[in-house]
Formats: C-alpha cells, sequence, structure tokens
C-alpha cells in the first residue's frame, strides 16, 4: 500500500471531518464507476451517486436517518465482478466500490480513520496501477511514490485534508455544500476520467 504523510494525521480528525474526507475522495471516483457503466452498459452507476448523495446529507442535515445496513446491500449489488476477459475500466470500477463500501462501513464500524486510510490508498493504488498499465512495466514503492500522476493525488488529498482541519465541520454547512459542488462540477476522477454531460 502506498504511504500518504496525511494518514497518520487522519486519527485526529473528528468523525463528521473522515466522513467528509472519504466523501470527498468518492467523488472523485465515481466518474471511474459511472465511465465503466457507460462503457458495458452493465452496472447502476445512479445507486452509487443516490449513496454518495445520502452521505452528503448526513453531513449536511442534522440527525439524518440514513441505514446503512441497506445501502451496503445496495452497493454490493452493483460491484462489478472479474471474469476471464474484462476490459480495463473494470479495474478503477472495482476500486470506486471498494472505496464507497469502506465509507459505508465506518458508519457501521464507527472505525472513520481506519476506513479513511483505505480510501485514500484506494484512489492512490487506482492510479499507480494505470501507470504502470501505461508504461507495462512494474514499479517499485519507491518509484511509484516519485509518479507525477501520484504526487498530484498526494496534493490534492492533503488539500482536501488542510481544508477539512482547518473547519468545525458541525457548524459549517457551506464549506461541506461549497467541496461537494466544486468536485461535481469538476466531473474528473483521480485517473483524469471526465463525465461530460
Amino acid at each position: 500500500m502506498i504511504e500518504n504523510p496525511i494518514h497518520l494525521r487522519l486519527e485526529k480528525l473528528s468523525q463528521p471531518q473522515l466522513s467528509l474526507f472519504m466523501v470527498c475522495l468518492c467523488e472523485r471516483m465515481y466518474p471511474n464507476f459511472a465511465f465503466y457503466c457507460q462503457q458495458t452498459g452493465s452496472g447502476d452507476h445512479k445507486i452509487y451517486k443516490n449513496i454518495l448523495d445520502l452521505v452528503w446529507e448526513s453531513l449536511i442535515v442534522k440527525n439524518a436517518k440514513i441505514n446503512f445496513d441497506n445501502q451496503l446491500e445496495k452497493l454490493e449489488h452493483i460491484i462489478p465482478t472479474i471474469e476471464d476477459e474484462n476490459i480495463y475500466s473494470i479495474y478503477p470500477a472495482i476500486d470506486a466500490c471498494q472505496a464507497l463500501s469502506e465509507l459505508i462501513h465506518a458508519y457501521l464500524s464507527s472505525d472513520f480513520a481506519e476506513c479513511a486510510v483505505s480510501v485514500s490508498q484506494l484512489s492512490l493504488k487506482t492510479i499507480a496501477e494505470l501507470e504502470m498499465i501505461k508504461i507495462d512495466k512494474q514499479l517499485s514503492m519507491d518509484e511509484i511514490k516519485t509518479l507525477p500522476a501520484i504526487l498530484d493525488e498526494l496534493d490534492i488529498q492533503w488539500e482536501i485534508f488542510r481544508i477539512i482541519k482547518k473547519s468545525e465541520i458541525n457548524k459549517n454547512i457551506t464549506l461541506i455544500k461549497g467541496l461537494k459542488e466544486d468536485l461535481r462540477e469538476e466531473q474528473i476522477s483521480n485517473i483524469g476520467v471526465f463525465l461530460g454531460d
């Protein structure tokens, strides 16, 4: 797994802050799953988006009641399965689903810091695997850490962390809505998949 310097710092964040960190990263991975669904005609990206919407709602609406067991069940039905012959896009799609699964598990288990580290690592893993496929070569962990795409992702995760850390989430609905709008307007995933209208 790729170590990110912020992983140790995540433990100092509150539960709402960790939820916001994870949902931001899942939002950035969503286009990978949606692209796979569009490309293959299988899966239902709307279910993924609905679960994201519910998590955002839980951060914005006080005392929002969400059945996370039910959401996990819905998610499990749309996770692609790897067969003998698959197109590459299935792998980022599965990573996106695993990241969202970690986010839901955080609510079910209360292991928010541990799940946040997993979501961060999944996003980095997706990028590292794509970069190695591009050059058709396995890289060492030290080589992976120097890849420009990995450094960009580390910067983005650090920026999201920094924004979240300096704000009291429970009292800052504007910040949460702003992050959500910024990520959705961009529509670009962690590996550069663009969701056009």
